[in-house]
């Protein structure tokens, strides 16, 4: 399979250089060259398999012409020895796809691990080291930091907003040394996100390190998205109504996977973009104008971003139509008390203990169907409710469990560095090494 960048579809670039560089030097964002479109008997079949099992299908369609079958088995078999189920809400409407079963417990393990297993595959080949650098406004970092903790050949550096991110979050980041470096940075996740983008463009760095990132700017962290969308998809398709996806969205990566695999076959009906007050997309949806802005604090950190990179993918498996994008996906966005109403809901109506960024993936889905009543919702719960322990008891007045893969950090001693939000700042991190 070929990559293009946004801004030059005429050069086409491997498999394994658009993972490994991750971004173009032209700071466009990779995409496939050609979507395959298996049809609707692929999707059918395949569905009703693991998230394993899935991941090995699509990735052979894809990639079998680099890799061969046997070893693509491997690879996934290894970075998905989870699932991801559905859970139902209501009698057949209302369904919530746990994505949280991974090792840091949020969504981001899927394409993390996926990614991890990749590089490693193709570093193992080339006898190449590189450095990755990456932004996290919360679970990216932990997914990324446990997917590649003690991978050969590849030095981890997380850059993360200080004072915005969960305990449990932090420690993810900052407890597991080895090959992972956290970098502590006083300022916002969009902060984070330009530093990280600023480096991938600055030539003397370049010299210096492979540079590859692991955000969600890596195509190779929303391909493999696309597998759990698949795989929710087989889980309620005995409905026998149209499905519908209600996706949080910061960065929207994830709902651009979603489109991914829609581009593919997979009969999705229609996608909801549930935002916090971040709501440049939803915004664009109503109005047709797109203005970023500095990021909102909020109470689903995760998504407190106020100019998604992954924007400029969205609009472009749209042709970038707005009409097209239009038709195909609706825009909701809530704050901080419905929020919170949402997760006391929930937890009343159906027993059932959400964070505050699936909540806002339950807003989403309930909103959409007031005028849609005669579709079948699916929406996306992109972290344990633990990862939030102190607002998910106090919000619910309960005690929520600490699953055992997470409490074993709560111990560890954080080690960060501080940093200013500049580029410079982090250059001169860098740097020293090269000396």
């Amino acid at each position: 399979m070929k990559f293009y960048s946004t801004q030059n579809p005429s050069k086409l670039v491997s498999m394994e250089e658009a993972l490994l560089r991750s971004m173009p030097a032209d700071r466009g964002l990779y995409m496939p060259a050609t979507i395959p479109t298996p049809g609707a008997a692929f999707f059918d079949k395949i569905s009703d398999g693991s998230l394993a099992d899935i991941a090995y299908e699509i990735s052979k369609l894809l990639f079998s012409s680099e890799i061969s079958a046997d070893k693509l088995k491997a690879l996934v078999d290894h970075a998905f020895p989870f699932d991801t189920p559905v859970v139902a809400l209501d009698r057949g409407k209302t369904h919530v796809l746990e994505l949280f079963h991974g090792p840091s417990q949020a969504f981001k393990d899927v394409g993390a691990r996926y990614m991890a297993a990749m590089m490693g595959y193709f570093l193992e080949q080339s006898n190449r080291e590189v450095h990755i650098l990456v932004a996290t406004s919360g679970d990216t970092g932990g997914a990324v930091a446990m997917g590649f903790l003690g991978v050969p050949g590849i030095k981890v550096t997380i850059l993360y907003p200080s004072g915005r991110v969960s305990d449990l979050q932090e420690k993810q980041l900052t407890t597991l040394g080895q090959n992972i470096t956290a970098l502590e940075v006083d300022g916002s996740f969009d902060d984070c996100q330009a530093m990280v983008k600023a480096a991938f463009a600055d030539e003397e760095l370049n010299q210096a390190y492979n540079l590859a990132s692991a955000n969600s700017i890596n195509i190779f962290r929303l391909i493999p998205q696309g597998f759990y969308y698949v795989r929710a998809y087989g889980q309620v398709k005995k409905c026998g109504k149209p499905v519908v996806f209600s996706t949080p969205s910061g960065n929207f990566g994830n709902l651009s996977a979603g489109v991914l695999a829609q581009r593919m076959g997979l009969p999705v009906n229609h996608f909801v973009a549930a935002t916090n007050k971040n709501r440049v997309v939803p915004t664009y949806l109503q109005s047709g104008n797109y203005e970023p802005h500095a990021s909102i604090e909020t109470i689903s950190n995760a998504m407190d971003v106020g100019n998604p990179s992954n924007f400029v993918r969205l609009t472009h498996l749209f042709g970038d139509n707005y009409d097209s994008l239009k038709e195909k996906v609706s825009g909701y966005w809530f704050d901080d008390e419905q929020t919170k109403a949402a997760m006391q809901e929930v937890y009343q109506q159906y027993g059932y203990i959400m964070c505050p960024h699936t909540a806002i993936g339950y807003l989403g889905w309930q909103s959409y169907q007031q005028a849609n009543s005669d579709k079948c919702g699916i929406l996306l719960s992109t972290a344990h409710p633990a990862k939030f322990k102190d607002l998910v008891d106090d919000i619910l007045e309960t005690n929520v469990e600490i699953p055992a893969a997470l409490a074993s950090l709560m111990n560890r001693e954080k080690h960060s560095i501080q940093i200013p939000a500049h580029f410079d700042a982090l250059k001169e991190y860098l740097m020293p090494a090269t000396v």
